[in-house]
């Protein structure tokens, strides 16, 4: 039995889409304003762009975020390839509960308490604030996530496979390398990308534990807006917005071919 939109269901789902969207097309269309006021519409205009690539703040913090980003989404995802392993493979062992307790905290706990505890752990080692100390953190807290994908795809992994290889010869460590790895490749990668994301996208964490010479995107952008919105930030922000609205529809687009029946 088909059920028909009743008017309720379309105007519930239009005020959602509208909540949902709303800001940011408002956002990408004064982006193109060429007026300094961003509330007032002064006509069509591109001169914001030029003048984001010409704010060398804006552009240092950008290329700090970005290797941040890389250098700690890398770091989470390999410990948290090994930390998955252990909890799937680990069986009982001893000190189990109190290791997984760990590893899923940061999901639970509240940024500030992070960002603080993390500070008060620099400070104690007399390690100087600055690009690792933000690299370092954003490692700790994305691991837990992404061991949680990993995990996930490892509980419902095929061991046999891997015992197969073992029994032609293969050490554990190279089976793991040559067949389950390959096999759990998409978890790997999408554990990576969401840890990349959530460093892109932290203002708490490195606002405690960043430094000079560290100040990340999200962290220039929030002391900007403080002091006002400027249409650079709009402009910015829309380039985001492009880069992460093209990710998403070329990902779409490879799953959707992946998934296509072949023709013979």
């Amino acid at each position: 039995m088909k059920r028909r939109l009743t008017a309720f269901n379309i105007a519930a789902l239009a005020l959602g889409f509208g909540f949902l969207y709303l800001p940011i097309a408002l956002l990408v269309v004064y982006s193109f304003n060429a007026s300094r006021l961003v509330t007032v519409w002064g006509g069509f205009s591109t001169r914001w762009y030029g003048a984001l690539f010409r704010n060398e703040q804006l552009l240092d913090a950008v290329w700090v975020t970005f290797r941040v980003g890389l250098i700690s989404a890398t770091l989470a995802t390999a410990l948290g390839v090994l930390a998955a392993v252990a909890l799937t493979r680990g069986g009982r062992f001893r000190g189990r509960t109190l290791f997984s307790g760990m590893v899923y905290a940061p999901l639970v706990m509240p940024e500030v308490i992070l960002g603080l505890s993390l500070l008060l752990l620099f400070v104690s080692l007399a390690l100087p604030r600055g690009f690792w100390t933000v690299t370092l953190s954003h490692a700790t807290v994305t691991m837990c996530y992404a061991t949680v994908v990993v995990q996930a795809r490892l509980a419902s992994f095929d061991r046999s496979l891997e015992e197969a290889a073992q029994d032609l010869g293969c050490s554990p460590w190279r089976a793991f390398f040559a067949v389950t790895l390959p096999n759990i490749a998409p978890a790997v990668a999408a554990a990576w990308m969401l840890a990349f994301t959530l460093s892109l996208d932290d203002l708490v964490i490195a606002s405690f534990t960043s430094g000079p010479g560290a100040t990340t995107l999200p962290m220039r952008i929030y002391s900007q807006v403080r002091l006002g919105v400027s249409p650079e930030i709009n402009a910015i922000s829309t380039l985001l917005i492009g880069l992460v609205a093209t990710g998403v529809v070329a990902a779409y687009l490879i799953t959707a071919r992946r998934r296509a029946p072949v023709r013979s």
